[in-house]
């Protein structure tokens, strides 16, 4: 039965332990799709050894989910909003299974695209209701603050434990077993959800507007694929072309929402700067993240020779360090201004940054893991409290809209951090191997040096002595300048955090006189 929330009042009293249980069902989603994003990293070398694809549909594989899931997650946190938050969240549980079965049998680079692809509209689908029913579910403010911490450090149990689960995977089975961890998990899910979670609703919800949804994803993916394709070949028309539609569609999107009584997304939530300045920071924080991220586990495997297996227990400091400031973050903001909180975290992570500027191929893991478990201690931090002041800015009615905005950008922001930094570290790579490519080498053997070191390691036997380490400079040098871009990216956010958010009180988002 549908709960009419527009009649809870601000007396409602503490969450039960039912409610608890249901945080935990709806923690599974969530370490769900943290395992996903370690599980494919550790996968990607022996993937591109399988279906040798080129290093654009390598990125393309490890974004596509990113892409589809910043793209569809305003539309699906409206359709939670209309049709019930828990039966959209089965519904993608189900969907997200089906989607998985499909990626791990996946047989051409194409077919993965698809089935990533197919899985981030899938993920839309959890996400935002996971986090609408947490903020619906836990009414007192420092209760729901506490909750969407555990449910963000749920995320880091996932990458903490996906690297674990992957490497033993790994050794055993081929790359495809990597996504049907999924399977288990979704069928917890399917049986505990409907036991022990209740069903919400905006029982003024109207009909779904069609022409917004189809302007969302005019407005996002146009601009997406634009900034991928700039930062990896430059401007062009195609890419001018791209960036003006999504501006044009956006503008007509933010038109079309105000005018509608009943707007797929109410952009008036941006009129409260907690809300605005919280949704910037998770953005930007997150493409240095997930631009790191990927270049982090590719270095384990790929420069320092760790099997998948050892370069998944080398990711646990950082995701321990990911799921002790999820943990401890909310509990110090009762404290300390949650802008000061997040602000010293993210200078922690800009520092851990700067130590990535200095990594060597001969250098050792120690420098990079420390620097590295530095980036996540502020990721943790952002991910609890950026998220809890963005929903607890919104209305109840309107918790599966803000869910929505909060996931979208983090999600776009991985995706981002992914494709921009990604590709800044393989025009490095280039710059540097192409000048240093020994003469009599096959047009073949030059294409799969140039087009990344992945594909260079699977041709290593090949190749004459030294091109394989020369690869592998070339690439910490790529991995240096990312960090670079991570770090003054990083540094600006903590300032802002300090500056803009010193006046906002944790759990309840509203900025005091």
């Amino acid at each position: 039965m549908a709960v009419d929330i527009a009649t809870f009042s601000p007396e409602r009293p503490a969450a039960s332990i039912r409610t608890w249980l249901g945080l935990a069902v709806l923690a599974l989603p969530t370490a769900l799709l943290g395992l996903d994003v370690t599980l494919l990293y550790l996968a990607l070398p022996a993937l591109a050894a399988d279906l040798r694809p080129s290093s654009t549909q390598a990125l393309w594989i490890m974004d596509a989910y990113g892409f589809m899931i910043a793209g569809s997650l305003i539309t699906m946190g409206s359709v939670g909003d209309r049709i019930g938050r828990r039966k959209l969240l089965m519904i993608g549980g189900i969907a997200f299974a089906a989607a998985s079965v499909l990626a791990a049998y996946a047989t051409t680079p194409e077919m993965l695209i698809f089935a990533r692809a197919v899985l981030g509209v899938a993920g839309a689908t959890l996400m935002p209701s996971t986090l609408a029913l947490i903020s619906n579910m836990f009414a007192v403010p420092a209760q729901r603050a506490l909750a969407i911490g555990i449910w963000a450090t749920m995320f880091a149990v996932g990458m903490a434990a996906g690297p674990l689960v992957g490497g033993l995977l790994l050794e055993r089975f081929w790359w495809g077993s990597a996504f049907l961890v999924a399977l288990p998990v979704v069928a917890i899910l399917i049986v505990a959800g409907p036991l022990l979670l209740p069903e919400y609703r905006d029982p003024a919800g109207g009909r779904l507007d069609l022409t917004s949804v189809a302007l969302s994803l005019l407005a996002i993916l146009p601009g997406i694929y634009a900034l991928k394709e700039v930062a990896k070949y430059g401007i062009d028309l195609r890419t001018v072309l791209a960036f003006t539609g999504s501006i044009v569609f956006a503008a007509t999107f933010v038109r079309r929402q105000l005018r509608l009584g009943d707007p797929l997304l109410d952009v008036r939530l941006f009129s409260n700067r907690a809300f605005t300045v919280a949704l910037v920071i998770l953005l930007f924080g997150l493409v240095s993240v997930g631009g790191t991220m990927l270049l982090v586990t590719q270095y384990l495997q790929l420069v320092s020779g760790f099997s998948p297996l050892i370069a998944g227990a080398w990711m646990g400091p950082p995701a321990l360090m990911m799921f002790l400031a999820g943990i401890a973050a909310p509990l110090i903001a009762r404290r300390i201004s949650p802008g000061l909180v997040v602000g010293t975290a993210l200078a922690f992570s800009a520092a851990g940054y700067v130590l990535l500027t200095i990594v060597a191929p001969n250098s050792g893991v120690g420098l990079l893991i420390t620097g590295f478990s530095l980036a996540y201690l502020g990721l943790g931090t952002i991910a609890a409290l950026g998220t809890d002041l963005v929903i607890g800015t919104a209305p109840p009615e309107k918790a599966g809209s803000a869910s929505a905005m909060s996931e979208m950008v983090q999600e776009l922001g991985i995706a981002l951090g992914v494709a921009v930094l990604g590709s800044l570290t393989t025009f490095i790579y280039r710059r540097e191997i192409l000048t240093k490519l020994p003469s009599g080498l096959a047009a073949s053997q030059s294409d799969a040096i140039a087009d990344g070191l992945a594909t260079t390691s699977a041709i290593q036997d090949t190749l004459p002595a030294g091109v394989l380490k020369q690869a592998q400079d070339a690439f910490v040098s790529g991995l240096n300048g990312a960090a670079i871009v991570a770090a003054l990216i990083t540094s600006v956010l903590a300032v802002l955090s300090i500056v803009a958010l010193r006046h906002v009180g944790t759990g309840d988002s509203h900025v005091r006189p």
